[in-house]
């Protein structure tokens, strides 16, 4: 049986997952008549919201007398730990480029791990029916970025292909337009060969690159098979990353067939195999024949570049809406996370508060909103950066950030990054639009992306991708404004929110409950702003011509978890439950908050 494992990487929103979705569609692993969902690959909630794809996953398909895997990866930097175990079981890349946009930030991340695991990149220039569609640009680009990047004159001898993901086409750079992806196919069975041929006399081995749970049979390992046969029942040994070694059998052995698992007597090299019964598995753990001497060794992650601390929520509000409230609860779930999420780091501070570091806001973000939707409830502390020391300097980590805004708008969002500590490395001025190219520090990027889209109006783009730990320079302020306090517990009043709107923004709606402490909203000055939003208008029997008219709002701005931790400070706190996201102040009492201040 000849496998052929490719992942799928690009930029966010360049049409990985529509791509899939053709490529399932027309190998006919769905029937003709199925009623088949957009964006199939988007299998868990968050992902659909948010149009994102979050977790790797795998997928295989026939054509011909092939069997093809297919990755489809995360475009967005945060998630670069589901990109590098998927790159571990794969032969070859699809690289999907915009053909409006060209390489992208993350692109550029996605890229380099696949080209240090000396990985044949096969180039797809999507969305070819853009009107602003420039593809002999592209193409140029993406060479001289994989150029700029080391790769191999192997590697820069690769295949293109033009595309329109959403029709379900693919053609080779310089044939006529496609209604099919029968191209795409071909160029991936002629490119995605292994450097080494993996052998099936040789004994088993596997390393685990993902997990997954099954309520039947329990912990499922995930990897490709790199030599050997794998039957069930089968004798094998399990090599752990802290050397730990231990004898195991295999209950049951699976293939992907489309999206789904199906069982099988025996797997063979070369294809991505899932095996059951492997009670304490990892990721990262060798699986093998008890004559293989030594373990793989393990795929090293780029480190965390951001924490926030994590408690169980001690605001007056707690209980109210989760039903998961304990110290003991969030460990428990916490260590769940580790044994999937490999780019995140746990580490216990003591009672019931844990550091969690993260890749990004989002990385961490994404974590905090499935386990609201658990029924956790979380006390969150603002985002700090990771520090490392190095040679004995404290280094810091950095972004690479790109940013496309229209022409009039430069100037101003220049300025704003520049008093955020950060370094032009390139522009390019249009007479409509500019591009510009910064390196800053990430602690520096707080809060920024709302300003941004102040400055632009909403019409600029805005993408970052890690540029690793460099050496500290100065502080940033996170913010030039304070918050509005609540200072009377109760439920704000439609009157006392429209006598404070000239102090500053709101996030919250009549009929809100609050608690002496919590942040309401935004002070339009710098410092704190006590306020009673609990008032209501006095009645009386006289009515005034025009008094009573309507009194009408400013919306409140909507604060996610996302917001929330690029708003809140180092005094304050973010309150997660099921039903809410607030913030609050670390110190609740007015009285000891002052004290503590002077």
């Amino acid at each position: 049986m000849d496998y052929k494992n490719v992942a799928i990487i690009a930029h966010v929103d360049h049409g990985k997952t529509t791509l899939v979705d053709g490529l399932l569609q027309q190998s006919g692993v769905f029937h003709e008549r199925a009623d088949v969902e957009e964006r199939f690959m988007d299998s868990i909630s968050l992902e659909r919201e948010r149009g994102i794809t979050i977790l790797a996953k795998n997928v295989s398909v026939r054509w011909n007398d092939h069997t093809i895997n297919l990755v489809d990866t995360p475009g967005h930097a945060d998630f670069g730990g589901e990109v590098e175990r998927a790159l571990s079981m794969v032969d070859a890349v699809l690289l999907l480029v915009d053909a409006a946009e060209g390489p992208m930030p993350q692109t550029r991340f996605v890229l380099q791990k696949a080209l240090q695991r000396d990985l044949k990149p096969i180039l797809v220039i999507n969305k070819i029916d853009r009107k602003d569609a420039r593809p002999d640009e592209v193409l140029n680009e993406t060479f001289d970025l994989m150029v700029e990047l080391g790769a191999s004159d192997w590697q820069l001898d690769f295949p293109v292909l033009h595309a329109i993901a959403k029709n379900g086409a693919a053609w080779r750079d310089g044939e006529p337009q496609a209604t099919d992806l029968a191209a795409l196919f071909e160029t991936i069975i002629d490119q995605a060969t292994p450097l080494n041929a993996p052998s099936t006399d040789a004994p088993a081995l596997l390393q685990v690159a993902n997990l997954d749970h099954d309520d039947h049979v329990g912990r499922i390992a995930i990897g490709r098979l790199e030599q050997g046969t794998l039957r069930k029942g089968q004798s094998l040994k399990r090599m752990g990353r802290d050397g730990k070694v231990e004898n195991l059998t295999v209950r049951r052995v699976a293939t992907f067939q489309g999206a789904n698992l199906v069982a099988v007597e025996d797997a063979q090299a070369g294809n991505i195999v899932a095996l059951a019964g492997l009670a304490d598995v990892e990721i990262g753990d060798t699986i093998a024949d008890p004559s293989v001497p030594k373990a793989k060794p393990f795929p090293t992650v780029e480190p965390p570049t951001i924490s926030v601390t994590v408690s169980p929520n001690s605001s007056p509000f707690a209980g109210r809406d989760g039903s998961k409230l304990t110290g003991r609860q969030l460990a428990d779930r916490l260590e769940r996370e580790l044994l999937t999420n490999v780019a995140l780091h746990v580490e216990s501070l003591g009672g019931e508060h844990f550091r969690v570091s993260g890749r990004g806001e989002l990385h961490l973000s994404i974590l905090l909103e499935n386990m609201r939707r658990e029924g956790f409830e979380l006390t969150v502390s603002p985002p700090a950066v990771v520090q490392i020391e190095r040679d004995g300097v404290l280094c810091e980590p950095y972004e690479d950030v790109r940013v496309d805004v229209p022409t009039a708008s430069l100037g101003g969002v220049i300025e704003a990054l520049n008093m955020r500590q950060a370094r032009m490395t390139d522009l390019q001025q249009g007479t409509e639009r500019s591009v510009g190219f910064f390196r800053i520090p990430s602690r520096s990027l707080f809060g920024f992306r709302n300003t941004f889209m102040s400055l632009t109006s909403g019409e600029g783009q805005f993408n970052k991708s890690a540029a690793g730990f460099l050496p500290a320079e100065g502080t940033a302020t996170r913010r030039s404004h304070g918050s509005l306090v609540a200072m009377e517990a109760g439920t704000a009043m439609t009157y006392s929110l429209f006598k404070l709107q000239d102090r500053g923004s709101f996030f919250i709606d009549p009929g809100t409950d609050v608690y002496v402490g919590m942040v309401i909203g935004k002070h339009i000055r710098a410092g704190d702003l006590e306020v009673n939003v609990t008032k209501n208008k006095k009645l009386t029997n006289v009515r005034a011509s025009g008094s009573d008219d309507a009194m009408v709002l400013t919306p409140p701005i909507a604060m996610g978890i996302e917001e929330a931790l690029t708003y809140v400070t180092d005094d304050e706190r973010i309150e997660i439950t099921p039903k809410a996201v607030r913030i609050r102040k670390a110190v609740l009492d007015p009285k000891q908050r002052k004290r503590l201040a002077s």
